[in-house]
């Protein structure tokens, strides 16, 4: 097993449950492994390709520290707009807002207005580029998954860069979360463990309550932000202090996780950054 410790100082929390952590279409699969789902952008249906999704701000243009209203239209190939959803995860949509060097994250979900349209309300930190995740599944069709840059007005923060974790063991809002794996290998099927304690006593956390209709959510991102997979967990009643998440890395190179869990009415998010052989 591979284990890792670092310290992570603070994490700001944006909208429904986000994190103020360390971050062209995109496209997505959906890879059964026994109980859990992994959506892999790098994969797509034929379906999936007859999606269309635009973004845009209501207001025109977004602007740093202001509420920002984002607009998603989803249509099929003939630009007709697609109107029925499954819920998936409590959610008709997850959107993943991420900055262009990975500093910024935040899991938002936007409410379906009707013809096509999701819209939801946001405040980005600073100015710059920002890449939007939307995943969602037409209702009978296969989960998807599109992605666009988008533009922030406003001075931007300085950009932070990103380097693995030597060492995995973070503690966040009176938890320690440790991550263990048991490789690192492009290709190949990967577990994910994160262990939950109390960050003061070392008791595991056992009452880990369901975020999203199960015990946690992993995002993935590679580095060029060209790669993504949203990842449920194992076992979705779980409650810790484990929760297990299988994956396939698609390729070599550096890759972000963000792990989110939910103790006590708290989103708890946590990022890990590791490299793939």
């Amino acid at each position: 097993m591979k284990r890792m410790v670092v310290i992570l100082t603070s994490i700001i929390f944006l909208t429904a449950c986000s994190t103020n952590s360390p971050s062209s279409h995109t496209d997505h699969s959906q890879q059964h492994h026994s109980t859990h789902t992994d959506h892999n952008q790098n994969q797509s249906s034929e379906q999936e390709d007859h999606i269309k999704v635009a973004y845009s701000f209501k207001e025109g243009k977004a602007e740093a520290n202001k509420d920002t209203v984002i607009q998603i239209h989803v249509q099929d190939e003939k630009g007709k707009p697609i109107e029925r959803f499954d819920t998936t995860h409590e959610k008709k949509l997850h959107l993943i807002v991420v900055s262009k060097d990975l500093h910024y994250f935040n899991h938002i979900h936007p409410e379906l207005k009707g013809k096509g349209l999701f819209e939801v309300t946001t405040r980005f930190p600073a100015g710059g580029e920002y890449k939007l995740f939307s995943d969602f599944v037409p209702t009978g069709g296969t989960a998807t998954t599109k992605s666009e840059w988008v533009k922030v007005e406003g001075k931007p923060s300085a950009s932070v860069s990103i380097q693995p974790d030597q060492n995995w063991t973070k503690s966040v809002n009176g938890k320690e979360i440790t991550l263990e794996t048991d490789r690192l290998q492009a290709g190949k099927e990967t577990m994910l463990t994160f262990m939950i304690k109390d960050d003061q006593t070392k008791k595991p956390i056992t009452n880990l309550e369901q975020y999203l209709g199960a015990v946690g959510h992993v995002v993935i991102i590679t580095k060029d932000t060209n790669k993504y997979l949203h990842v449920h967990p194992m076992e979705e009643k779980a409650t810790g202090p484990d929760a297990k998440f299988m994956t396939t890395f698609p390729q070599r190179g550096i890759y972000k996780i963000w792990a989110q869990f939910q103790h006590e009415g708290k989103v708890i998010t946590v990022p890990f950054v590791v490299n793939v052989s």
